[in-house]
């Protein structure tokens, strides 16, 4: 299975209550599927996994399968740091329809790497779905190291990795370690073009909720032969990329959603709005003003 080099980790749009808006779901997967992405990421870091229970995980997964409908890849997060809680619902979205699972380094326990290498091993073998690894030490405090990504690789099901780790060295290790099926995405935009550059496949992104046709220009440029116009569009893209992280994601790239009209800026507790200056910085980000010259 390929998804495609632009896959979204998508936002889970809530109300004013704090609950889920399938409403606002159902806008949102229409508006991010016309606009560049290939395959969505459910329930991830992005989608405020940790604030939702399992009964609204299922429920939002089984919504975006049937508003999705065969359209891209569903990708459900089912990973959490219980290997038997993971295990578990894994097999409850495999009688969803979901396309493959996400499973992230478990977090806040920091098992050891062979400790992670089973966690991950036996939710994999449970699954006849595909798995994407999510290595993301900044926020599970426990890393994947290269040498244990490639032997995690060698189980048949486990296909991809995420690597928000930023480490560019460990990334083409793996590349150059695996098979060539074996996908490995950027966790970070603004890494996108380096990565591709080493050999790897794509972004599992947060900017292209809002720059998702502008990536998608940037990354075929790439690879239909551009390189010099695909890295002029990387230095343009990055100030809305590092405007997505100005503060704990996901809450800049709701707000901006919210300023495109797209679905509201609402969040859950621990997360909060943005504050009046970072909402004002944030907007002068996505709409600069046009420099007018008087001849």
């Amino acid at each position: 299975m390929n998804f495609g080099r632009i896959s979204t980790a998508m936002v889970t749009p809530f109300n004013e209550q704090e609950e889920i808006d399938y409403s606002q779901v159902t806008k949102l997967v229409n508006h991010l599927i016309a606009n560049g992405t290939e395959s969505l990421v459910v329930a991830g870091t992005t989608g405020e996994s940790p604030t939702l229970s399992n009964e609204e995980k299922l429920t939002l997964f089984e919504h975006v399968v049937n508003i999705v409908n065969g359209r891209v890849p569903v990708i459900a997060g089912t990973g959490c740091n219980n290997t038997r809680a993971s295990l578990e619902l894994t097999k409850q979205v495999e009688k969803i329809g979901v396309d493959a699972v996400m499973l992230v380094t478990p977090y806040y326990n920091k098992p050891s790497q062979e400790g992670m290498f089973m966690h991950f091993k036996t939710v994999a073998e449970a699954t006849h779905l595909p798995v994407m690894l999510y290595n993301i030490p900044g926020r599970s405090a426990a890393g994947l190291t290269p040498e244990t990504v490639v032997r995690l690789a060698e189980i048949e099901n486990i296909i991809a990795v995420k690597e928000a780790s930023g480490d560019l060295e460990a990334m083409s290790y793996i590349i150059e370690n695996t098979d060539d099926n074996f996908l490995l995405y950027s966790g970070d935009d603004s890494l996108t073009l380096p990565i591709l550059s080493i050999g790897g496949t794509g972004i599992v992104s947060v900017a292209s909720h809002v720059i998702g046709n502008r990536m998608q220009d940037m990354v075929q440029s790439f690879f239909n032969g551009y390189p010099e116009y695909a890295a002029k569009r990387h230095r343009e893209l990055l100030p809305v990329m590092k405007a997505m992280f100005m503060a704990p994601n996901p809450v800049p790239v709701k707000a901006a959603l919210e300023m495109e009209g797209i679905i509201s800026g609402d969040v859950r507790l621990p997360m909060i709005r943005l504050s009046e200056e970072e909402t004002n910085s944030l907007r002068s980000t996505l709409r600069p003003k046009k420099t007018i010259f008087v001849s």
